[in-house]
Order: C-alpha cells, then structure tokens, then sequence
C-alpha cells in the first residue's frame, strides 16, 4: 500500500510539473556560446554555458506558450559582448511585449567598475532589482590603446610595418607612441555611436527621457540607492526576495525552469523530419586561418578553419533539402588567403541558393571578407565590423640581440631569401615587395566589396582605408543591409526560400558519430575538414603572439582593443 501511494505521489507530481505554470530563468554569470562546441576539447569547457541559440528559441517560444508566465535573470560575471547583449535585449523586448513578467536581477553591475553593458541588458526588462550591497557602474563606454614604441626601442626592438590605409591601426601601438588622427577619429566616432545606442536604449527601457539619461551617464556611478532615487533600479533585494516575488506573480505553483533546457525539451518533442526543407546554419568563429577550425588545449579563443567551414558550406549548397543558408560571423579576421578561400564558397553557395550572413560581436576585417559576398549581410547596432583595409611587416630585433650578447649570420641563396628575418631591416628592393604584396590585397579587397556591395570603386575605397565601424553606420554606409540577430537573419532566410515561419534549422557540416570516427574518404568528405585541436597554437598568448608578427593570424586582423564589454 506504501509503495502504491508513492509511485501515485511521484506520477501526480510530475503531472503537475508538465502542467503548472512556468518561470523561465537565465543565468548569465558564466556567460553564453554563440554556436555548437567545434570540437570535443570545446565542448567540455562549455558544458555548462548555455548556447544563444538555445536562448532566443526559448524566448521566442516562451512568448506563445500560456504555461509561461514570466521570466528571471541573473546579470553580471563573466562579461558578454556588445553584439550578444543587443541579441538578447531584443528577445527579451519580444517577450516583455508578449505582456509577461520579465525581471533582471544582479548582485552588482560592476563592483568598483564599469557596468554600462550589463546594465544596458537590464534595462530592457520590466523590473530591475539590485543587491543592496551592489552599484550600477553606469559610467560610459571608453576605448584605450597603450602604445610601447618607446619601450620596445629602449629594448632595441623596431617594426618595420605597411598598412593600407590610415585607418588600419593594429600595427600603431608598436609603430607609434600617441594616436593619430584618423585612429582617433575612428575610435571617437564608435565610442559616440555605442553610447548613442546605450542612451536610446536605456531610455526607453526605462521610460526615462534621453537627455536625462545622458547626464546620469555623467554622473555615474552610482550607490544602489542612488541608483534607484534616479529611476535606474527599480528596488533593492536579495536574490530569495526577488525570486519570492517572480513566484508569486506567476502562480502559487509555479516553477523555476532553465530557459536552454525548456528549448531543447521543445525541440525533443517535436522532431523535424530529417528530410524535410530548411535552412542550414554554418558557424564561422574566432581568428581566420588556414585548415580546419579549432581552439588551443591552452585555452584562448578558437579559430575559424577555412577547410572547416569551406566544407560545410559545400555540404549545404549540395543538399537539396537546404533551401537557404545562414553564416553566422565572429571574427576579427585573420589569414587574407583563407578569408578568401571562405568568401569563394560562398558566391558559389549563392548562384544555388540564399546566403544571409548573420554578424555577431565582431566582423570586422577578414570577418567582413568573408561576409561581403552574401545576399544579405544583418548586424547588431554595435557589431563591430568593416576594418576593409591590410597590414604586414615585421619586428626587427638585432640591436636587441647585440645587447644580451647574441650574434646572428645568415647564409642564403636568393636576393630576398632572407627578408623575412627578424635579425635585419627591408631593403628598399624588399620594401618595393612589401607594398606590393600589400596593394595587391588592398586593391582585391575593395574591389571585391564594390562588386559584393554594389557600389563605385571610389565609393568603396573612401568607406575602406581600413576604418571600422558600427553596425548602425555600417548600415548607412552600405556595408550592411539590415540590423537584427540570428532570429532575424533564420526569418528572413525562411522568407527568401519560400519556407514557413517554423521551417527546421539544421547546423552544417552535420556528421553522425560514425562518420566522425571514420577515415575521409577525400577532400569532398564532410569528415575531412573536422575540427581539432590546434596543437600549433599560442592559447592564451594568441593575441600577444599575433601583435608581435608570429603566424597564428593575419595581415586582415582587428585589434583585441576594439572590444565592448
């Protein structure tokens, strides 16, 4: 008889946990990953990080479903990027439309410490609670480069360094000791266009005039009951009193739900046929080179392999069931030729079907080599992108050498054999090489974004010279078409194929467990271009070993300083 009442106690509570109403909720301590782990090192370390996939096709979910009746989410930690944050604000603006409960709640938006993008994210909930130990750093966006000219120099190190044009500026903090004005210009007009989006956004979030917000961000930051006497926070709490009150607004029954798992019970439930039509989804992520996509065993960011993803882009275009495809794009650039090897794959995807490229924090450079060429390019208002412009050279380090005592001798066949050592200066029949090589990309570069853009040589060349943008004034520009997310980009991929609004997305290359262990058959095989593990990469010291000319990147890269946190 006990155990009877036990397994019906046990049935009748899971009956009514399918049926009791919901509070979604979100923690973003930890941070999210933009796309499916690459390889298996990957998905290790980001097991426990929700997928912004995940995210947005709960929210989008949750908006219709009547069990859902609010949502709740934990900000601060691990910072995410200005592109990732404007994803989310715009999902969660949907669901606060929807008319349910939608609440933001962090500990502190930065401790001692700038917190204007976390809390720039709160503002577009209905509620803002704070900790009241906690702040709101509400103090502006500010972008700084440190220059070591003068340090290398007294260490007897000196860059021999080419760039096309002004506005590349990612060999300055070497070449240079102070910015110069078309550097200063270039990061002064994307600090404006960011704080632009941050008043206008916090503004309406928080129903508060823009004026008044932009002396709030003057007057930041702000003590948690400073911050709610200026209308930021709307109560201090604690997380139990914040969470108490969420329950007790959906329902006496309800219960807590993590927003990545309600997803993917959805998704579980309703199975797509697997061969029915829909949009293939291709992840292009981290610094572009040369091979297979992958990320270091040291840590750091991953790489976008041009076999990789040339691979999946030619298993999408040949799949009759892809009817459309969707190239997300992370990158700050890297290798000129393999950003060229992936912008090949996909005009050729484009003569079969639609290619709409979805921007995420960075596409800039290399990142915007690979995207120009799509039918329609969609960015965030603070995508960091453009950067149209080559840099190339080298350190020169044998006055350094002298002083520790080092001697170096070359022996070489060939006039130029020896021109890329460190040990010596360009010739000025070297440097005539250089230049070459470096108005050969430059010329391929823009003349490749006039034809892509549909725009004049002289038109294209004046938005390049190596300037980066926003996203807002890429899309003045005419570098990007439209401004929305991933969301965005799937719909409107469904509207250019003909397909209904819930047509199935699948990720690309897709390969079953066989086919992963298995030998490639050739270089055509999906299993050929697989990611690895990049034993010849620096992890942690990727960005260190790039700025000082080592070959983990390229001469299409984007700064690390560039980035909004």
């Amino acid at each position: 008889m006990d155990a009877g009442k036990a397994i019906f106690e046990t049935v009748d509570r899971i009956r009514q946990r399918r049926t009791a109403p919901l509070v979604l909720e979100l923690d973003l301590t930890e941070g999210l990953t933009d796309g499916p782990p690459s390889d298996a090192l990957t998905a290790v370390l980001s097991m426990r990080k929700p997928r912004l996939s995940d995210v947005l096709a709960g929210l989008k979910r949750g908006r219709d479903d009547s069990r859902v009746r609010a949502l709740v989410v934990k900000l601060g930690g691990h910072p995410l990027g200005l592109g990732m944050v404007q994803e989310l604000r715009q999902a969660v603006v949907r669901f606060r439309a929807s008319g349910k409960l939608t609440v933001a709640f962090a500990e502190t938006f930065g401790e001692f410490g700038n917190g204007t993008v976390p809390y720039y994210l709160a503002s577009a909930f209905e509620r803002v609670y704070l900790q009241p130990s906690g702040d709101v750093g509400l103090t502006g966006v500010a972008l700084e480069q440190r220059f070591v000219k003068g340090t290398l120099a007294k260490l007897g190190i000196g860059y021999e360094m080419g760039q096309r044009h002004e506005y590349k500026t990612a060999a300055n903090t070497f070449t240079q000791d102070h910015m110069t004005e078309p550097h200063r210009e270039s990061m002064e007009r994307i600090v404006e266009s960011v704080v632009e989006q941050f008043v206008a956004g916090i503004a309406e979030g928080r129903r508060l005039d823009p004026d008044k917000v932009r002396e709030l961000v003057d007057r930041g930051p702000f003590l948690g009951a400073e911050a709610v006497e200026a209308g930021l926070v709307d109560r201090l709490a604690y997380r139990d009193e914040v969470y108490d009150e969420v329950k007790q607004a959906a329902g006496e029954e309800a219960h807590l739900l993590f927003v990545s798992r309600y997803a993917k019970a959805a998704a579980v439930r309703k199975l797509p046929n697997p061969t029915a039509a829909g949009i293939a989804l291709v992840h292009g992520h981290g610094q572009i080179r040369s091979g297979r996509s992958g990320r270091s065993p040291l840590g750091g960011g991953g790489a976008m392999g041009s076999d990789t993803v040339s691979a999946a882009l030619r298993a999408a275009r040949r799949d009759d069931h892809v009817k459309a495809v969707v190239f997300r794009v992370d990158s700050p650039g890297g290798s000129y030729v393999a950003s060229d090897v992936i912008w090949r794959e996909v005009v050729l995807t484009r003569k079969v079907k639609p290619v709409i490229v979805s921007m995420g924090d960075l596409a800039a450079s290399g990142g915007y080599f690979v995207s120009m060429a799509a039918d329609v390019i969609m960015a965030q208002p603070g995508t960091l992108t453009g950067s149209i412009g080559v840099f190339g050279g080298k350190p020169v380090v044998s006055e350094l050498l002298e002083k520790i005592g080092v001697n170096s001798e070359l022996v070489a066949e060939g006039a130029n054999a020896g021109m890329f050592s460190t040990t010596r200066g360009f010739s000025p029949e070297q440097w005539e090489r250089v230049n070459a090589w470096l108005d050969r990309i430059y010329d391929d570069f823009v003349g490749k974004v006039a034809d892509s853009r549909s725009l004049t040589r002289d038109r294209a060349h004046e938005l390049a010279r190596g300037r980066v943008w926003t996203g807002a004034d890429a899309r003045e520009g005419g570098l990007v078409d439209e401004l929305g997310g991933l969301e965005d980009a799937l719909a409107l991929a469904r509207r250019r194929a003909g397909l209904a609004d819930d047509a199935p997305v699948r990720v690309y290359p897709r390969l079953n467990p066989l086919e992963r262990l298995r030998p490639p058959e050739s270089s055509e095989d999906k299993a050929a271009a697989l990611a690895r593990v990049r034993l010849d990469a620096w992890g942690p010291l990727a960005r260190l070993s790039a700025d000082l000319g080592l070959p983990v990147s390229g001469p299409l890269t984007l700064p690390g300083w560039y980035t909004i946190r």
